[in-house]
């Protein structure tokens, strides 16, 4: 750089400093009142939100906490599924039966089993043969050609029930398509 540059760069840092100092000149000292204020303002936003943010976490843990609660006893649910589903295959063989005091204390063992099942929330996925198939509500595990011709493209035949806890399917239910 030359010595002419050289110059005019601290000419220039010169003048800055000036302007700067000017500014703080006219700009009026806060008071100590002032200074307190500000702070208390600093001090008081500061404070609404971390309120904000606590507020924010509490109801989101109060969300995840009824969540927990509702599907908590998901597992189990899920394990009890098999043995329901064998209980209505030999609730069907047994409601055949002649004798009536063994048809009727199974059905009472059945019906209570199933309302226990419910009260902690379980619900069947209503299908039937001949709704419209929907993969969001059912597995479908094989297509066969359609019987008749309404039923293409539909439900044929439901293999195995589903399941849901709340609004969560927790087993689709197993159904057959026609095509």
């Amino acid at each position: 750089m030359s010595q002419e540059n050289t110059e005019n760069i601290e000419k220039d840092n010169i003048q800055d400093e000036n302007i700067a100092d000017n500014q703080a000149i006219n700009q009026p000292e806060m008071s100590v009142e002032e200074q307190l204020q500000e702070q208390l303002a600093q001090e008081k936003d500061k404070f609404l939100r971390l309120f904000a943010e606590f507020e924010n976490y509490k109801k989101r843990t109060s969300k995840e906490r009824i969540e927990l609660f509702k599907t908590a006893g998901q597992e189990v649910l899920q394990a009890m599924l098999p043995v329901l589903d064998d209980f209505d295959r030999a609730w069907n063989q047994i409601s055949k039966s002649e004798d009536e005091a063994l048809v009727k204390g199974v059905e009472l063992i059945h019906d209570k089993l199933k309302s226990t099942l419910t009260a902690k929330g379980l619900e069947l996925v209503e299908i039937k043969a001949g709704d419209d198939f929907n993969a969001d509500f059912a597995e479908a595990i094989t297509q066969i050609p359609a019987p008749t011709e309404d039923l293409k493209g539909k439900i044929v035949d439901v293999i195995e029930k589903g399941y849901k806890l709340g609004d969560k399917i927790i087993r689709f239910p197993k159904v057959v398509i026609g095509n």
